[in-house]
């Protein structure tokens, strides 16, 4: 095993001075602090800070003459009396300069400049505009990562009105469970995807969603060739009445590029918990608090600007698609692939990464685990200078890898949430990579780590916590007019401080740890441990391609330790294997870790966005019939929850 807290990489004196961080430390006048002295500023200072953000980029939008804070901490209030819009800010590029390369999977490939993009999102737009969309009403997408889900939501936006999105491997009731709160206007929708060399007809599935939309004006389909069923004609047609066009004739009018000015809290989007347990959270954002954390976050903490050509592997599904898009506002070159990560085989990420000349490349961390047991080397990655990492915490083993295939590039571990849109804790360019150790708290989240007794600790693991508000927190959920269940989900347990439900050790220098998710805890005799540590054992060995580790322990009562595991092609759960792996984990975890039983299964449940669905599956163990568990509509793989019975 790699020893956390190796030092794998450094940066070099020229890379700190030429880091955008840097830049705008000296703009700042802060100059020459350490990157701690500079987080501790913008985390106890957060009214210079963020109006530092929205003057260094010179924002578009107009400042109100209100304060920078206001209201309380569960209901803040930011700069009051500003206006702006998302969409302006995001097209506000070099008309001529590169802004988006779509590829697929099956070798098509896209180009818009930046005056490209903002003429087919004014196409858009005055298309919304003619089925009645207007400022504050819903715009519903069901499509992959294409360019056409990118110019729909920036028409969204610019017009006020506000965009949902989901991918089109999500089921029927899935979607609907999600659209069905918010009421779209306008549903937009692809009628067949192609996944992993597969093609797949989605249209009956999108027939079927659009008739369970409440309000539901237009349905839009963007034809693939794939489906057969209504809406990819040349005319308008209709689903029970219901009107039905296609994405070329929504775009066939040119119209002028307006943006609607809203106030900074205006709704931008609504994201979704993963709703593996009962009805999805709809999360709302607004724009003013988007663009910041957005700007900061990609210029500061991924180093991002003009010239970078920037791709993240998510789907319309996965927040990091929110985030994607983001690279917009700093004038980057962004990278829409749609398609499967491994196909035609597992370097194909690295491949694509090679070919359009990448700079920053971003992947959940399965796909560098699985990149590593294909003993993959990828070649061609000249100009790339950095690896994002985020869905799940990467082990140190997977840093290791990465400094051996790449050792001058950046590895940015991250870790927050489609809570917020971002990361609570990151990388900086200035600071040095260490074996699964994520270097810093990012500038402007207050973040600690709480102990039983909620009190702040440096060097143990207690819950993470953010005692300041975020400009990016949700302005609200949606349908929740008094806010109960927006205080239930980030304020119970500790007033007037965000808990976000996973497990952080904060060490002495700023670094930091993630152990998983604090409601799914291992409870051993009294010692809590989070998972990603009994996966990194795990996992270790060449015959387990995944697992599932389950504590059925509830509150007094000590429940049994399960492992499953998925085993790699041609591999059989032996009597030896499960020797070796109990006394592996006995030896470096703890006697009270070995599992009562390890039972092989043909899958690892997952989110569509490659999430582990440990409380589902603890759940279903302890009596909870499947059904009520997980919402398999929202599941990678929903066959496989009958393997999980009690």
């Amino acid at each position: 095993m790699v020893e956390e807290g190796v030092l794998l990489w450094e940066p070099s004196a020229e890379a700190i001075r030429d880091a955008r961080i840097t830049r705008f430390a000296e703009w700042l006048g802060r100059s020459g602090q350490d990157y701690e002295r500079l987080w501790r500023w913008s985390v106890e200072s957060p009214e210079e800070f963020w109006t530092s953000v929205w003057d260094y980029f010179s924002v578009e939008g107009e400042r109100g003459d209100g304060p920078v804070i206001s209201g309380t901490t569960q209901h803040v209030k930011w700069f009051a009396g500003s206006t702006l819009n998302y969409a302006r800010n995001a097209l506000r590029g070099d008309p001529a300069r590169r802004a988006v390369i779509a590829c697929d999977e099956t070798g098509g490939r896209r180009v818009f400049t930046y005056g490209e993009l903002a003429e087919q999102v004014a196409r858009a737009r005055t298309g919304l505009a003619r089925l009645g969309v207007g400022r504050g009403d819903r715009v519903a997408a069901y499509l992959p990562n294409t360019a056409e889900a990118l110019i729909a939501f920036l028409a969204t936006a610019s017009l006020g009105a506000i965009w949902s999105s989901c991918s089109p491997d999500f089921g029927a009731s899935s979607v609907t469970d999600r659209f069905a709160q918010i009421t779209p206007k306008v549903l937009i929708a692809v009628d067949g995807y192609t996944y992993n060399g597969r093609r797949f007809d989605r249209s009956s599935v999108v027939a079927d969603i659009a008739a369970k939309l409440p309000g539901l004006a237009a349905t839009v389909i963007v034809g693939t060739g794939i489906g057969t069923e209504g809406g990819t004609g040349e005319g308008a047609g209709s689903w029970d009445g219901l009107r039905v066009e296609s994405w070329d004739e929504l775009c066939a009018e040119a119209g002028p590029l307006e943006f609607e000015p809203v106030p900074f809290d205006h709704p931008l989007w609504v994201v979704y918990s993963s709703g593996t347990t009962g009805l999805p959270k709809p999360i709302v954002h607004g724009h003013g608090g988007i663009v910041l954390e957005h700007l900061k976050a990609l210029s500061f903490h991924q180093n991002l600007g003009e010239g970078d050509v920037f791709l993240w592997y998510t789907t319309t599904g996965w927040m990091m698609w929110n985030f994607l898009v983001g690279g917009l506002l700093v004038g980057a070159t962004i990278v829409l692939y749609d398609g499967a990560a491994t196909h035609p085989g597992t370097d194909a990420l690295w491949r694509l990464a090679a070919e359009e000349g990448v700079t920053y490349f971003g992947t959940g961390a399965p796909y560098i685990i699985a990149s590593m047991r294909a003993e993959l080397r990828p070649t061609g990655l000249e100009k790339l200078r950095g690896v994002g990492s985020t869905g799940s915490p990467l082990p140190p083993e997977g840093f290791a890898w990465l400094y051996d295939v790449l050792p001058d590039v950046q590895l940015g571990s991250f870790s927050g949430g489609t809570d917020v849109c971002t990361g609570f804790v990151g990388a900086v360019p200035v600071l040095p990579v260490r074996a699964g150790v994520i270097p810093c708290r990012c500038l402007g989240a207050s973040v600690e780590s709480y102990d039983a007794e909620g009190r702040p600790v440096i060097g143990e693991v207690g819950e993470l916590v953010v005692t300041k508000p975020m400009p990016s927190m949700p302005v609200m959920f949606w349908n929740d007019p008094d806010g109960e269940r927006y205080r239930e989900s980030y304020y119970a347990d500790y007033p007037g401080v965000w808990r976000h439900g996973d497990w952080i050790k904060i060490l002495p220098d700023g670094g930091c740890v993630i152990y998983g998710r604090s409601d799914s805890t291992l409870n051993r005799g009294g010692v809590r441990m989070g998972t990603s540590e009994f996966y990194r054992v795990v996992e270790r060995f060449a015959q387990i391609e995944d697992s599932l580790v389950i504590d059925t322990g509830q509150l007094g009562q000590e429940g049994r330790l399960l492992l499953y595991v998925l085993m790699a092609p041609g591999e059989t759960l032996t009597d030896e294997l499960t020797a070796k792996l109990k006394d592996a984990l006995r030896t470096e975890l703890s006697p009270r870790h070995v599992p009562n039983e390890i039972r092989e299964v043909p899958g690892i449940p997952r989110t569509l966005s490659g999430k582990k669905l440990e409380v589902p599956v603890r759940r279903i163990l302890l009596g909870t019939p499947v059904e009520q568990a997980a919402n398999t509509g929202a599941m990678a793989n929903p066959e496989v929850l009958k393997h999980f019975l009690p």
